[in-house]
């Protein structure tokens, strides 16, 4: 009795050269997430009631903005790659897992490019 998986049943499945780096990109993206949410979710705690003014000469802070951004960044980063997992996964037919691929990643990039634009535009007293 052979224990091996015949050669032909694998072959044609794809390249599995990616997945180490894909899982650790995931990884570190969720593990950086922590304290930059803890930070940010401090800062819009200590802002609620907070008049519009003060509001924004806090959120425009360096530090601030700059935690807002990288926090931006990441989950963005994270999102993409979570629904790219999703998608290799669960969608077999070729074009529309090609589609929602293009989709993910455009909107990603979107939104977050977005969320950065606003950060800026307040850090910079725009």
């Amino acid at each position: 009795m052979e224990m091996r998986a015949p050669l032909k049943n694998v072959r044609g499945l794809g390249s599995a050269k990616e997945g180490t780096s894909h899982w650790w990109h995931q990884k570190i993206t969720a593990i950086a997430m922590i304290p930059l949410f803890l930070i940010a979710l401090g800062c819009v705690i200590s802002l609620v009631g907070a008049e519009y003014d003060h509001v924004r000469n806090v959120l425009g802070q360096p530090f601030i903005s700059l935690v807002m951004l990288l926090l931006i960044a990441t989950t963005f980063y994270h999102l993409k790659l979570g629904l790219q997992v999703v998608i290799e996964d669960y969608i077999h037919t070729e074009s529309t897992k090609v589609f929602l691929l293009l989709l993910n990643s455009f909107l990603c990039a979107a939104v977050g490019l977005g969320a950065a634009l606003a950060v800026l535009k307040l850090a910079l007293g725009g």
